[in-house]
């Protein structure tokens, strides 16, 4: 603003200079940001750098118009001479020509406009009322035993959703709410079939579909009574209204909105059937290792239990005494062998002991005993000349008579 109010000062201007000003102005002033501007498109230019370049022009005046490679692959509608639009966008100028020109983002066909304006006044509306508030979001159910429908039961649509939901999960029961999707009995047909569906069949979540169209032919799904409804289901509810770039007041209200009704039913079906049958496996193998645990937990226990019992039981001491029994048995045994290896031991050494003293064992180490009327002669004056005497030996006695007697040298 220092540089305008600089340039203002001067008394003599060069076009860059003159030209940079009153851009300056333009740009600055808030109500040329934000302009809508009605006519008829002429001069219609595509080059190869994606820019759309064009007149919108009425019967008094024209006003150059330019659209940016990025704003133009965003529109949906097929823009051509003579078309007439009306168009939204910031005045701005090009200051190698001195043209002021206007910066188009948005392009609607005549009649789109005044239902645009009626879709944000709606979305204010509701929004400040909280219809469209986050945390009103509720989490879709991963298992849904009912699927509801509300969409044409003659419409391209519903062939679509129910052929994903037969793929994807056909154990859930669908049920259709048929109501008209667009035209004047739409609004009221729609917000019926969201009440009935919900408290005749109670489905865990809901569909509520149609396919693409124009502004008009999806207004319906803007109704008030409409995203009320919605807003008002007591299960989550999904929209898939249109295509991916259509956008409604539905899509605010509900749970989650979908792209198109395909993608709307395979958001209701998170969990496909191949999803389910690993599952199922890997439930079924966790379950058989939890079994199997359990049982060899309650076998290691019973086992425990079954050895204190016997532990505990007659039976058992029986055993343990008989085996005490046994056991002292042969301890006695052996005590008794030992006792009877040591008197052994004992009798066999008196034995010898009096095996050394008998005189018979004297005799069979060559000496003999001699007797007299059985009596041992041990001295040379117990005899005299002439008497019989017996002579024992090893084998045997014989009698001899003694016809001299000598003295021991």
């Amino acid at each position: 603003m220092e540089q305008i109010s600089f340039l203002a000062t001067l008394s003599r201007w060069t076009v860059s200079e003159l030209t940079r000003y009153l851009r300056q102005l333009l740009e600055a002033d808030a109500t040329l940001k934000d302009v809508r501007v009605q006519g008829e498109i002429s001069n219609l230019s595509r080059p190869s750098s994606g820019h759309i370049y064009f007149t919108l022009k009425d019967p008094g005046a024209a006003l150059r118009c330019v659209i940016w490679r990025t704003a133009a692959a965003r529109l949906d509608l097929s823009l051509q001479d003579g078309l007439e639009v009306e168009v939204h966008g910031g005045i701005g100028v090009y200051e190698p020509q001195g043209q002021y020109q206007l910066y188009v983002d948005r392009v609607l066909p005549v009649g789109e406009g005044a239902l645009y304006q009626e879709f944000l006044r709606l979305k204010a509306l509701l929004e400040a009322e909280g219809l469209f508030d986050p945390a009103r979001k509720r989490p879709l159910p991963e298992l849904p035993r009912r699927i509801g429908i509300v969409t044409s039961p003659t419409g391209a649509a519903l062939r679509d959703m129910l052929d994903t939901l037969r793929r994807r999960y056909p154990l859930a029961d669908v049920i259709l709410a048929p109501s008209p999707v667009q035209g004047a009995e739409a609004p009221a047909g729609l917000a019926a079939a969201l009440r009935d569906l919900e408290r005749l069949a109670r489905p865990d979540v809901i569909l509520l579909a149609r396919g693409g169209g124009s502004i008009e032919d999806l207004w319906a799904f803007n109704d008030e009574r409409v995203v009320r409804a919605v807003a008002a289901c007591g299960c989550p509810v999904i929209t898939g209204v249109g295509h991916e770039t259509d956008f409604t007041l539905v899509d605010f209200a509900a749970d989650r909105r979908a792209p198109t009704p395909t993608a709307a039913a395979e958001l209701a079906t998170p969990v496909t059937r191949p999803d389910l049958q690993a599952y199922l496996l890997d439930t079924t193998t966790r379950l058989a290792g939890y079994v199997t645990g359990i049982v060899g937990k309650l076998r290691s226990r019973l086992d425990t239990i079954d050895g204190q019992l016997r532990f505990h039981s007659p039976l058992r001491r029986l055993q343990t005494e008989g085996q005490r029994l046994d056991d002292l048995i042969r301890r006695g045994d052996t005590a008794q062998a030992h006792r009877l290896a040591l008197a052994r031991a004992t009798i066999q050494g008196l034995k010898a002991r009096l095996g050394a003293l008998d005189p018979l064992s004297v005799l069979e180490r060559g000496y003999a005993v001699v007797t007299r009327n059985g009596k041992l002669i041990t001295s040379r004056g117990q005899v005299a000349q002439g008497d019989d005497l017996q002579v024992r030996v090893r084998d045997g006695q014989f009698g001899v008579q003694v016809n001299r007697l000598e003295e021991a040298g």
